[in-house]
């Protein structure tokens, strides 16, 4: 992007920021899940499993989510590491779309085995970083790679399509909306994010784009493709690289909120600064 270009756009997207990135605006994101906990070990828990499940919609996320928080207890760390059949049966019951009480399981399951190893998710994900990787993806695809090859060597048998899509390995293609998301809310440090991961840097996060993201982007003129695959994510990243290259994903949030709390004087910016480009 031309530099006045980015003058302009960077202008529009520091007011959303400005309005939008805040705590009490994180309802009814999934991310509110987050800090019901205090404790950092539960806090780190319940947010893969509220990213992982962010999927559908809003209101069925946060019913689902209320669901299984709900069993697992004022710990989820606790309720992890002490997971056994019983355990197992108890979720036996849950639904999230086409996630099941059995996927949960098998996701908890690895994860008892990974803090028993490492202490915390984030001693097992940063195993996978290497300081010459251009951006967080790598190790995003090493991380799900080595929980499902755990699962395989510990189940004796393949992960299923369930515990997969859980797990989406960038190595797939896939924009990996729902990861990337957690991964921005784990290392990035703000009024919204928590940064509770010290060990990564923020320049290599990926923006997580779903269909609302991908559209909002493709009007302020980021990507010009179809669909929306890893190459669009990478695509859309970039260029916001070109406007904040220390923290890409800063502005994500804000323009989530776009499309939660629509406003005509938002919409007035974004099409003002369209028509000028």
């Amino acid at each position: 992007m031309a530099d006045k270009r980015i003058a302009r756009i960077e202008n529009v997207l520091e007011k959303l920021y400005a309005k939008y990135n805040h705590r009490r605006l994180i309802e009814p994101d999934p991310l509110q899940f987050v800090y019901q906990y205090s404790n950092r070990l539960d806090m780190e828990i319940v947010a893969l499993l509220s990213a992982v499940l962010a999927y559908g919609r809003v209101r069925q996320i946060e019913k689902s989510l209320t669901s299984l928080f709900a069993r697992m207890g004022s710990s989820p760390f606790d309720f992890v590491m002490n997971f056994d059949e019983r355990a197992r049966t108890g979720l036996k019951n849950f639904k999230h779309r086409f996630t099941t009480g059995d996927n949960i399981s098998d996701l908890l399951t690895l994860l008892k085995i990974v803090l028993g190893r490492e202490g915390t998710i984030e001693g097992f994900f940063v195993q996978g970083c290497d300081s010459s990787d251009k951006n967080i993806i790598p190790a995003l695809s090493k991380f799900c790679g080595s929980l499902l090859r755990i699962y395989a060597e510990t189940s004796g048998r393949q992960p299923d399509r369930g515990l997969r899509y859980l797990l989406t390995d960038p190595a797939d293609r896939s924009a990996c909306k729902r990861l990337n998301l957690f991964l921005r809310w784990m290392v990035r440090d703000d009024n919204v994010d928590t940064g509770l991961w010290k060990s990564i840097d923020k320049a290599k996060l990926i923006v997580p784009v779903d269909v609302h993201i991908a559209g909002l982007c493709k009007i302020l003129g980021f990507y010009d493709r179809k669909g929306i695959s890893l190459s669009t994510a990478l695509e859309i990243t970039d260029s916001f690289g070109q406007i904040e290259p220390t923290d890409p994903v800063k502005y994500d949030f804000a323009l989530c909120r776009i499309g939660m709390l629509p406003n005509t004087d938002d919409w007035n910016m974004i099409n003002n600064y369209i028509d000028n480009l």
